[in-house]
């Protein structure tokens, strides 16, 4: 008789009876916010909740200026346009992460440089960004990924050595926190994305984050038509008419990046629950870790002690097929669905053979030149680490997984024992 689910044995959780946490979350908190957004009138353009949630982000991450915009691509973009990065220039970026890291690089003409990450965390390595400088490389993106935090000591290091930006990848780390110092707080720049699978959502937004005033102000005017910051957003003017310069009356070109007062307002009140979330989180995180080590063919993901405070995009773990009679990691993936009723993903696909990451396609827009062409060809990179993690040893997991109870979390480690027991059943 067969056991696993996916053989049609009883799964290790009816779903029906006993659902998963559900994300986002929300409650008459937000409800209430939105209305009053609604009777307002004030729908967006600087607005008080917008000026708000500015304000409590900065605080919450520890630097002097946060800045709304509308997402988590926009974010880099601004950044890498904010430190003058532009033709000419390489900005070395990880290998594994989501498209858009190395996207936006190529969105202001630069050459996006893709190295390798750290089998254990499967951040950047710093090794290998140390080994892709070259005396046109003016900045470098750590990405925070999934439950991980990238050296930010050592990538500090070698900027500060090389005279380079760093741009702080945070879209996975809202709230995490290195030598007791929060994710976006760290580098010249942190992005951050409110995307409807975030940690921190509004369905769509992002923010950034800078303790450099000069940056601020070019963020704020690349979001808002090129516009100088006002003197006081909270001021009542008509603001679809203002215009804002600096002293000289200057502008930067650039267009409407902006959020609504609708998404600021369930930003705040996903903000205030953001520190608890975080917490239930890392201690479940943390026992299922434990659970994990304990457990053939499956090993956690390095969790560095100078990282201080844990925030989870996602729950992800290493998977060693070898210990599982060689069943491919496709069919572990699967069979765990199966067991769990949730979705089982691989990592993101490395930026060398990604699906989604294919500049060659719009050669109007990214053939500047032959030699151009030829440099933001993904295919030039070697990524082995990048795409052994993807192809051989990743499983990850939604983060609304990590909000249930213990219970859960023992659950989720007998049905990875469950598969290791019966994987013969799934090698025909």
């Amino acid at each position: 008789m067969k056991k696993l689910a996916i053989n049609g044995g009883a799964p290790s959780r009816d779903t029906s009876k006993n659902p998963w946490p559900q994300w986002p979350v929300w409650g008459k908190e937000e409800e209430v916010a939105l209305i009053n957004v609604l009777h307002s009138g004030v729908w967006s353009y600087n607005g008080p909740k917008e000026t708000e949630f500015n304000k409590r982000f900065a605080e919450f991450t520890g630097v002097k200026h946060a800045i709304c915009t509308v997402n988590g691509t926009v974010t880099l973009q601004l950044a890498l346009e904010a430190v003058g990065v532009g033709v000419g220039d390489e900005v070395i970026v990880p290998g594994l992460t989501w498209q858009a890291t190395a996207a936006t690089v190529i969105d202001v003409n630069a050459v996006p440089v893709l190295v390798d990450v750290c089998e254990d965390s499967w951040c950047i390595d710093p090794k290998e960004v140390e080994k892709a400088i070259t005396p046109r490389t003016k900045a470098i993106i750590p990405v925070h990924l999934y439950g991980a935090f990238a050296d930010m000591d050592a990538i500090m290091a070698i900027a500060k050595k090389h005279n380079l930006y760093v741009i702080e990848d945070c879209a996975h780390k809202h709230g995490g926190e290195w030598n007791g110092k929060k994710a976006g707080s760290i580098g010249d720049i942190g992005s951050f994305s409110y995307q409807l699978s975030k940690h921190l959502t509004a369905g769509e937004g992002g923010s950034v984050t800078t303790n450099n005033s000069e940056l601020a102000e070019k963020l704020d005017a690349l979001r808002n038509c090129g516009r100088r910051p006002e003197p006081d957003a909270t001021e009542e003017v008509d603001k679809g008419a203002g215009d804002y310069g600096d002293d000289d009356g200057n502008f930067i070109q650039s267009g409407n990046l902006r959020i609504t007062e609708f998404q600021a307002a369930i930003l705040i009140e996903g903000l205030k629950r953001l520190p608890a979330q975080n917490a239930t989180r890392d201690a479940n995180g943390e026992y299922l870790n434990s659970l994990l080590s304990e457990i053939p063919g499956v090993s956690p993901i390095k969790r560095d002690k100078r990282e201080t405070k844990k925030a989870y995009f996602n729950f992800a773990f290493r998977y060693h097929k070898e210990e599982f009679k060689g069943l491919p990691i496709e069919k572990f993936r699967s069979a765990l669905e199966a067991e769990l009723g949730i979705v089982v993903d691989a990592s993101y696909e490395p930026l060398n053979n990604c699906s989604l990451y294919v500049p060659h396609t719009k050669p109007a827009r990214h053939k500047l030149n032959e030699a151009y062409w030829k440099a933001i060809d993904p295919k030039r990179f070697s990524l082995p680490v990048c795409e052994r993690i993807f192809k051989e040893e990743s499983v990850c997991v939604h983060h609304k997984v990590l909000m249930g109870s213990k219970a859960d979390m023992d659950l989720l480690a007998q049905a990875i024992t469950k598969i290791y027991t019966h994987a013969a059943e799934l090698m025909d």
